[in-house]
């Protein structure tokens, strides 16, 4: 029989078609898919391959000096501008605000082939650290409410260039999606005294058939309401409410995790598109403490449709149980 099942932080509800489901080998991506590590280490074409560094874009570069290993730089066709005033209109029908805010990209490694399931725990770990950096420069400018770090894998989940990077946007807003995150969590909190995260993750660990990987500081899980196949939470286990909140050694944690959780995706799925965003508190409300950061993976294996579209709830078919175990089994 199909399931309904609902996350218990967001109070979505996803349908499980227990009937439709497939098991999880296919998911596989078909042979004649290019893994990333079989494109060349350096294309002459790329703007982010070394030899191609537009230094009036840049903002940041790891390490500051010698060759670099990771750099920010500013989005050459940005959705958002750092520059003027933040201006608010409302006419009682239209309002609109200008489009202040940040838009950059981070080059996560000089190698054109190579992605953070194929990097070192060390190369991974300066990704995190450029992302940290941004974070706390980006948060000091008071125009700005919510900053998203996020990365797209492949064309499928949007990625127009094949160099490893992520991107970082700030927004003079805090979108409807997190603030009906941010409200479920405080009506979690104000009735049980709990943070929902916490709940969650504890029992995620209990029950052990959805863990995919743990560390000294995070847990890897495939969420109970998975919205789609092999979607994956990597949370904090000490509360915490905000990403910049993080301390070195468990950024060098999550680096660490994170691989291991990638390669298993790259290995097992054999290199498939995705999404990885970590969601974070908004940067005027990191002391409140019903809320709790954490990185979630959505591999791009299905599409959305008018069903999704008209109702926004979600048809998974694979059992999140299976995507753990699948996942769980991968020789890393």
């Amino acid at each position: 029989m199909p399931e309904l099942r609902q996350n218990l932080a967001t109070r979505e509800w996803v349908i499980i078609a227990t009937e439709r489901a497939k098991r999880p080998h296919d998911y596989v991506q078909p042979r004649q898919h290019l893994l990333t590590e079989a494109q060349p280490p350096y294309d002459p074409t790329c703007p982010f391959c070394p030899g191609h560094e537009e230094l009036d874009l840049e903002i940041e570069r790891m390490p500051a000096n010698g060759p670099w290993q990771t750099r920010v730089v500013e989005n050459k066709f940005p959705a958002l501008s750092p520059k003027g005033e933040l201006v608010r209109t409302f006419d009682g029908v239209h309002r609109s605000i200008y489009g202040l805010g940040y838009h950059e990209i981070l080059v996560e490694h000089p190698s054109h082939n190579t992605t953070l399931a194929l990097m070192s725990t060390a190369d991974i770990d300066f990704v995190l650290q450029t992302f940290y950096s941004r974070g706390w420069d980006i948060t000091r400018d008071a125009r700005i409410e919510q900053i998203i770090f996020f990365k797209n894998h492949g064309i499928q989940a949007g990625a127009t260039l094949k160099h490893p990077h992520s991107q970082i946007v700030a927004l003079p807003v805090v979108p409807n999606n997190i603030r009906y995150r941010i409200e479920e969590a405080r009506r979690y909190f104000d009735d049980n005294g709990h943070c929902v995260y916490c709940v969650m993750m504890q029992d995620e660990l209990e029950k052990g058939i959805r863990v995919i990987d743990t560390s000294q500081h995070f847990v890897a899980f495939a969420l109970y309401a998975s919205p789609s196949p092999f979607h994956v939470w990597i949370m904090p286990r000490q509360h915490s409410v905000s990403f910049l909140f993080a301390r070195k050694e468990e950024l060098a944690d999550l680096a660490q995790i994170l691989r291991r959780v990638l390669r298993r995706l790259y290995l097992g799925l054999r290199d498939p598109a995705y999404n990885l965003v970590i969601r974070t508190a908004p940067a005027k409300e990191i002391g409140e403490d019903y809320l709790h950061w954490y990185v979630t993976i959505i591999p791009r294996l299905n599409s959305t449709a008018g069903f999704e579209l008209g109702s926004g709830m979600f048809i998974n078919t694979a059992l999140p149980e299976e995507s753990a175990i699948f996942l769980r089994e991968v020789e890393i």
